[in-house]
């Protein structure tokens, strides 16, 4: 155990649709905190105002809720450490900010975007394509390490935009141990004078990052490894803001690879499968991006499967309920590699889950997917029938408006070219006769009308693989479906025998 209570956070921008990538990182957040009996935030990082997203924060709160990983304190349940919008806490950085200045660790620069646009230009090699605003650079632009103090003075009394940079160290060796890599090490010289604070007083993630975990007193912060690069920058705000005796524990998560590289959403276009946690409509396109929800998952399969994308428990143990995945969550176990998504395994998941659910449990979810197919609404009991009959043939959620829609509605269309080719008038004459026995039935269920169809049929000379199929037919439109006795079990002698007469008006 730990000797502070652990606090951990996810921090995202509200930008658009909730990726897989986010929400593994939600879930690690989460069950460390609730394996160690700490503290899971969610913080709003909207420090980027340009890229503001109308609806793109209430998405957020709305996939974690359907995920059963909702935090312990955020804008909406509230704490302690508020604001837990970055955007509310604008004064809070100020400060910070011009202690690193006043301690020459940053500076002032007064760069008009003109100006860095040229300066790309006019130092713009061959090795050097992509010129970076750094201890070379810094020399010949317009800062504080470059101007007489009294100019800057006047420049910011007059209201000169201007940021505040991070000042790299040259030659340094900036080290931290990952809790997935081990000990990581970078070169300062590499690196580039990072902006802290922007000219709106805006801070950059860099600044907010940093500050918000010291006063949040976040314990271990897990984040995607493209921050990696960026580490060295945080490493050194701490130690000059702060203490690195105060530096959260890090650990740097895999990325999750698609079928060329990173996993992104045009990758889920192009292949057919779902990228983000629910369905997410661009209000400035009007592009929708279907959602692992809609497409048909249980939440309890989608945690399932994001828990072992880069992560196992080492048993080679494949299904977990959420409390085992609590119990057993290592960060030790974490793979430094990037993990494969892989949607058929994904599907799998979610057909196991199916099958191990209780009908009770899935009926709200069932009713949610026939009441989008426009299926009439069905009692509980029978519902939970039915869904007990077809849910081992059911991958995704919405698999049940195909394999059980017609215990509900009679089928609008009829795969006659699979009936038609052999039908003849002793099959005519065989269902007629099946009519009335059903009518005159004593009982109604499975093993007793698979009984009496299999005595009619030898009596009228037919096998009962010539009468099965048109009869599923009859029942349910095409060649699918549970055993046909058990469907007219659960449809019940009118609607069986209704069926049937229209199927044969048809043919």
């Amino acid at each position: 155990m730990y000797n502070k209570k652990v606090r951990v956070r996810f921090a995202p921008s509200p930008t658009g649709g909730l990726h897989l990538g986010g929400v593994r990182t939600v879930l690690y957040n989460y069950l460390f905190a609730r394996q160690h009996k700490g503290d899971f935030i969610v913080r709003i990082e909207d420090t980027d105002q340009s890229r503001y997203v109308p609806g793109a924060e209430e998405y957020i709160f709305n996939c974690l809720k359907w995920a059963g990983l909702e935090p312990d304190e955020s804008v909406i349940q509230g704490g302690n450490y508020g604001p837990y919008r970055q955007s509310e806490r604008k004064p809070l950085y100020r400060k910070y900010a011009d202690q690193l200045v006043a301690d020459g660790h940053a500076y002032y620069a007064f760069d008009t975007p003109a100006e860095l646009e040229k300066m790309r230009a006019d130092f713009k090699t061959e090795q050097n394509p992509s010129p970076q605003y750094d201890r070379h650079i810094r020399t010949k632009m317009r800062n504080s390490l470059t101007l007489p103090q009294e100019e800057v003075k006047a420049l910011i009394a007059s209201g000169t935009p201007y940021v505040i940079r991070i000042k790299m160290p040259e030659e340094q060796i900036v080290s931290f141990t990952d809790m997935i890599r081990g000990e990581v090490s970078f070169n300062t010289s590499v690196i580039d004078d990072k902006v802290l604070l922007k000219a709106d007083g805006m801070p950059t993630y860099h600044l907010a990052v940093v500050a918000d975990d010291y006063l949040m007193e976040i314990t271990h912060a897990f984040r995607g490894e493209e921050w990696l690069p960026s580490s060295p920058v945080h490493v050194l705000l701490w130690q000059y803001l702060f203490g690195l005796d105060k530096m959260p524990q890090w650990a740097h998560l895999p990325l999750i690879l698609g079928p060329n590289g990173k996993l992104s959403k045009r990758d889920g276009a192009k292949y057919g499968f779902p990228v983000f946690a629910m369905n997410w409509t661009d209000p400035k396109t009007n592009e929708l991006t279907e959602g692992f929800k809609e497409k048909g998952f249980l939440p309890e399969a989608f945690i399932n499967m994001l828990a072992l994308l880069g992560w196992n428990d080492g048993t080679g143990q494949e299904i977990f309920t959420k409390d085992e995945l609590i119990e057993k969550f290592s960060m030790k176990r974490v793979h430094s590699g990037g993990a494969k998504f892989d949607y058929e395994k994904a599907k799998w998941f979610n057909r196991e889950w199916i099958k191990q659910l209780e009908p009770a449990k899935l009926r709200e979810q069932v009713k949610q997917v026939f009441a989008a197919a426009n299926i009439p609404a069905a009692d509980d009991i029978l519902l939970d029938q039915v869904i007990l009959l077809v849910k081992e043939r059911c991958d995704l959620l919405t698999d049940f408006v195909e394999q059980a829609a017609f215990f509900f509605r009679a089928p609008e269309a009829y795969d006659l070219d699979a009936v038609k080719p052999k039908w003849n008038e002793n099959k005519s004459l065989f269902f007629v006769e099946m009519i009335r026995n059903f009518e005159l039935a004593a009982v109604w269920n499975a093993t007793d009308l698979e009984h009496n169809f299999k005595e009619i049929a030898a009596a009228n000379h037919l096998k009962p693989g010539e009468v099965l199929l048109p009869f599923r037919i009859m029942l349910v439109g095409g060649k699918f479906g549970p055993h046909v006795f058990d469907i007219a079990a659960l449809l019940g002698r009118g609607e069986t025998i209704s069926r049937i007469k229209h199927f044969l008006s048809l043919l």
